[in-house]
């Protein structure tokens, strides 16, 4: 059996804590109750609940042991997990693990089971913790600002357990009380209600054998195909279609389907704590919590774990370019603008109507990295795609003139946020080197994916949305018009090799009427179809690795909603299976083909025959890997005619052979395939002394290798 191991293991005391405390004693489990913070019963809802405590990353459950009578604690204790050295770390906007320290912490002091709390909130005149526990009592329980000018708030609540649910009462600086979530809070209660809960992130992993071997999964060199997900839409309840699956429910059919259909990865959009559905994960105000609406942090964690057990790696989208204005998140968190900078012209975002964080705050900076870091530490994320880069790199970004401030060279670039950027990915491939960040980032911003200490920003990949926007535009227009557009198919391949690619096909652009992706196709239902199939199997092919959304899989027709199903029920129509085997092919394809992945971001990797023939609207091309003899040529045809005896110039002499052909029947293809094995003639074509005939499919692709 496998050996367990802890997630949470290197949560740390303080040295100078009191000696008398007592030796961690074995863990035991505590069942998870959401406790209302429903301020109409202001006594606790559950007396029943039994104190517990993370110590280390153990948990404790042992009232028995808690002896108040004993030894007399105040209401809140003085004490303290900070060391100097964190102190320091911290206001150097060095400190990467704050939520080892900041936060709830359920612990033993004195013999008593409590929690500690601790919260930044420098410019307060007073900070209480408020809960069932006290009845929302803002006098009873406040808590002690730390004598450094760190402006941080701290002490140990005796009694206080798992599962409390609890705000913070901040008494601001000009005297207004506000209700506060707690910025580090593991768990919040299910929206709308808006108070945190104490907990833990224990979890018995059972993924070491993924993790061991995580850093040839990710490698760049290896096949990376990405299955991008909303959680709450991919399926609902067939019972009851407004009710969420949970983590676990989703366990149990998402990953034998993302495994079935031979995805490498999953990319999930924001599962951290938000308290607006429709914001898609967007708008967050738990950076430190997996949404509850889904289920427990262990919940979440079974998921991943399931994942990794079945060699797919999951990816999770981190939002450190907005946040948004509830009053009971970061917003003007102690009565100032805390996390988001004070000037409008630098600090709020026209677009979402959010807030911007400080990237020059130090604070602010360890609390970000700290969060990117956390979500790979407790819950094994194996990559964070990075959402709205090109909002943090510009000033000016969605403004207009005098809506913003030059930076101090007189640019539009926001060094700020470009010294975090840095420091950021620096700070996730120092500590986990065998993950991966993804920048969506829509300009020609210079050097995304190149190292830092090459000038770049350091990520691993970026997205490649001018590729998206070409493509999804040339593939819109009539076939018959192609010809006017072929430089738009073509362009891709002129700067291809100037970042690390992804070629994403996202929830972006099939919303907001903007057409699901079969019906951005044109012609009639078959060709419809032959398109999709053309532009996926055009999309496997081209050098970068790959993005799919939900649903686009089995061509969905209806725009996506994030309130509803995915129309599975479209997979008993011939066309809508037909494409879903497609994409399961051509993930094969992709994996077992190295010519595809190998040199994905390399020149080297790439090769033109043809670029050239306009007036058939074909492409001709070599995709490259480490073996000559595993080179692949791939022949696309964008228009729905058949071309009979197409000649193609190849690379080498001798017997080849089709492996892959977009037309196949079972694909709901016409069946235009080509014979097992094609001989080369010494016809010199495309420039190559070598060539073959082929039977162009319709609106179609083929794939071809040497096989002696």
């Amino acid at each position: 059996m496998a050996k367990k191991s802890i997630s949470g293991k290197d949560e740390t005391v303080n040295k100078t804590a009191s000696a008398k405390e007592k030796k961690v004693p074995a863990p035991k489990k505590v069942p998870v109750k959401t406790v209302s913070s429903n301020k109409k019963n202001k006594k606790a809802e559950d007396t029943a609940l039994q104190p517990s405590v993370e110590t280390a990353g153990i948990i404790l459950a042992e009232p028995d042991i808690v002896k108040p009578e004993s030894v007399h604690l105040n209401a809140v204790e003085v004490y303290s997990r900070f060391s100097d050295f964190d102190i320091n770390l911290f206001k150097a906007g060095k400190h990467y693990k704050l939520y080892e320290l900041l936060g709830s912490h359920t612990m033993e002091h004195k013999g008593t089971v409590g929690t500690y709390f601790a919260v930044w909130a420098p410019n307060a005149q007073e900070v209480a913790v408020i809960g069932n526990f006290n009845g929302w009592n803002k006098n009873s329980h406040k808590l002690f600002i730390r004598w450094d000018g760190s402006g941080i708030w701290e002490g140990f609540i005796p009694h206080v357990g798992h599962n409390e649910t609890y705000k913070y009462l901040i008494r601001s600086f000009y005297g207004e009380e506000l209700e506060k979530g707690d910025p580090f809070a593991l768990r919040w209660e299910e929206p709308p209600r808006t108070a945190s809960i104490v907990t833990h992130t224990y979890f018995e992993w059972d993924d070491q054998d993924w993790m061991k071997k995580r850093v040839q999964h990710n490698a760049l060199t290896k096949p990376y195909s990405v299955y991008e997900v909303h959680f709450g839409s991919w399926a609902r309840s067939p019972e009851s279609p407004e009710q969420f699956l949970d983590y676990r429910q989703m366990a149990a059919v998402m990953v034998k389907y993302v495994k079935d259909m031979g995805f490498t990865h999953v990319e999930f959009m924001p599962l951290a704590e938000h308290p607006y559905y429709p914001s898609w994960g967007y708008q967050i105000t738990g950076y430190f919590a997996a949404s509850t609406r889904y289920g427990s942090p262990q919940d979440l964690m079974y998921l991943i774990s399931e994942f990794h057990k079945a060699d797919i790696g999951v990816i999770m989208d981190w939002v450190p370019s907005h946040f948004p204005g509830d009053a009971h998140g970061l917003f003007k968190f102690d009565g100032t603008s805390l996390y988001e900078h004070e000037d409008a012209r630098k600090g709020f975002h026209p677009d979402w109507k959010s807030y911007i964080f400080n990237y020059g705050r130090n604070e602010v900076k360890s609390f970000l990295i700290s969060n990117a870091l956390f979500w790979l530490d407790r819950y094994h994320i194996d990559g964070l795609r990075v959402d709205a880069v090109a909002s943090m790199l510009y000033l000016d970004y969605s403004r207009n003139a005098g809506e913003w401030e030059p930076n101090v060279y007189g640019g539009n670039e926001n060094l700020e946020a470009i010294h975090f950027l840095r420091e950021f990915n620096e700070a996730v491939y120092s500590h986990y080197p065998d993950v991966q960040t993804i920048a969506e980032e829509s300009t020609s911003f210079p050097g995304v994916s190149k190292p830092t200490f090459m000038g770049g920003l350091g990520f691993g990949m970026k997205w490649m949305m001018g590729w998206m926007h070409d493509t999804i535009k040339y593939f819109h227009e009539d076939p018959i018009n192609r010809k006017y557009h072929h430089q738009q198919i073509t362009f891709s391949l002129l700067y291809a090799f100037t970042e690390n690619f992804m070629l994403p096909l996202s929830h972006d652009e099939i919303v907001y009427g903007k057409h699901a992706m079969i019906n951005k196709m044109p012609g009639d239902e078959w060709q419809r179809f032959a398109n999709l199939r053309v532009l996926y199997s055009y999309m496997f092919t081209h050098p970068g690795t790959k993005l799919l959304f939900m649903g686009d899989e089995f061509a969905q027709t209806e725009e996506w909603k994030f309130d509803q199903s995915l129309d599975w029920h479209l997979l008993e129509y011939r066309p809508h299976k037909g494409m879903q085997d497609l994409v399961k092919a051509l993930n094969h394809l992709y994996k077992s083909e190295p010519a595809l992945y190998e040199k994905a971001f390399s020149g080297e990797g790439f090769e033109w025959i043809d670029d050239g023939n306009a007036a058939d609207s074909v492409l001709i091309y070599v995709r490259k890997g480490n073996l000559p003899e595993n080179n692949l040529v791939v022949v696309l045809n964008f228009t729905p005619v058949v071309r009979e005896g197409h000649r193609v110039g190849v690379p080498e002499a001798g017997t080849w052979k089709e492996i892959f052909n977009s037309d196949e029947l079972h694909f709901w293809g016409s069946g235009t395939v080509n014979p097992k094995k094609l001989k080369t003639e010494a016809v010199g074509w495309n420039y190559r002394e070598q060539s073959i005939k082929l039977n162009l499919p319709p609106l179609g692709v083929s794939v071809l290798k040497k096989v002696r």
